[in-house]
């Protein structure tokens, strides 16, 4: 019985850990394509730069954990800002295939960029002490960074969806997502919306790139080895939906876990498998529907 319960703890914590990490990075993902209507493979491309900020900052000069997570996270916002207004915006208009070719393009150029200037080995992320080891949760003993990840995703998560149900900002954004023309012709500023969203959607994938660096990994190919499934979160979680790329998350995380777990060989095919069936049955996405 014993074995039973720890394994799916096991199964529970590190699949909502995984899950976690893909969702402070695919949100932002989520909220620029609905919001933009704009194909930005290129979006790991800021997680991964967050991920390299953190570990330059604690390996380097010695700042703690949080605070270079949250410098990364303000560094990778701005700097997406001046890269929204000086490339991107000049292809909202173009054709898809444009937009396809300008991101990939994007995250070549990065990926060669990185592995000359820094090189092609795995980043290591040293956890402060309070971190490491095991936690007791009174019912089992287990990783205490997997639990941390759980923790700052829920109350991350709960945040955004205060944020965007209770703000104006929020309010704005949900508007131009579900009718763009008509939030228009109401006066909002789709430019500058588009641009403060972009730096939104840029500063948390920093964030869960940061935090995920320790779980995932971080090397130069960051950016195309997890592409596939921030898209298919976003897929399953539907454009534009904060609660909805949650759920996603946390379906797709422990989902991942299990198959690679229990079956190593085909489980990522069988996601795959079950993405393309989703999608014909609910071009929409799971979670999609007609509020955030």
């Amino acid at each position: 019985m014993d074995a039973v319960l720890s394994a799916l703890v096991s199964i529970a914590f590190h699949g909502l850990a995984y899950a976690m990490v893909l969702y402070l990075i695919s949100v932002g993902l989520s909220v620029t394509m609905g919001l933009m209507g704009f194909i930005n493979l290129a979006h790991g491309v800021f997680a991964m730069a967050g991920g390299y900020v953190a570990i330059s900052l604690m390996n380097r000069t010695g700042v703690p954990l949080v605070p270079a997570i949250a410098i990364a996270c303000t560094v990778v916002a701005a700097a997406s800002m001046v890269l929204e207004r000086a490339l991107y915006a000049r292809l909202y208009g173009a054709a898809e295939l444009d937009q396809v070719l300008f991101t990939i393009g994007l995250v070549f150029i990065v990926i060669a960029s990185v592995t000359l200037l820094i090189g092609p080995e795995n980043q290591q992320l040293t956890l402060p002490s309070w971190l490491q080891g095991q936690i007791d949760l009174g019912f089992v003993h287990y990783r205490t960074y997997s639990v941390f990840l759980i923790i700052v995703g829920v109350a991350i998560a709960l945040g955004l969806w205060l944020g965007f149900e209770r703000t104006r900002m929020g309010a704005q954004i949900r508007a131009a997502v579900d009718n763009r023309r008509m939030a228009e012709s109401l006066g909002i500023n789709i430019g500058r919306l588009f641009t403060i969203t972009f730096a939104f959607g840029s500063g948390m994938a920093a964030l869960g790139g940061g935090l995920g660096a320790e779980f995932l990994g971080l090397d130069p190919q960051y950016p195309l080895k997890y592409l596939v499934f921030f898209l298919i979160v976003v897929a399953v979680g539907g454009l534009g939906r904060v609660t909805g790329v949650f759920y996603a998350s946390v379906l797709i995380g422990v989902l991942d876990f299990v198959l690679k777990k229990y079956l190593p060989q085909g489980g990522t095919l069988f996601i795959y498998a079950l993405t393309i069936l989703l999608l014909l049955w609910r071009p929409q996405g799971l979670f999609g529907g007609k509020t955030a």
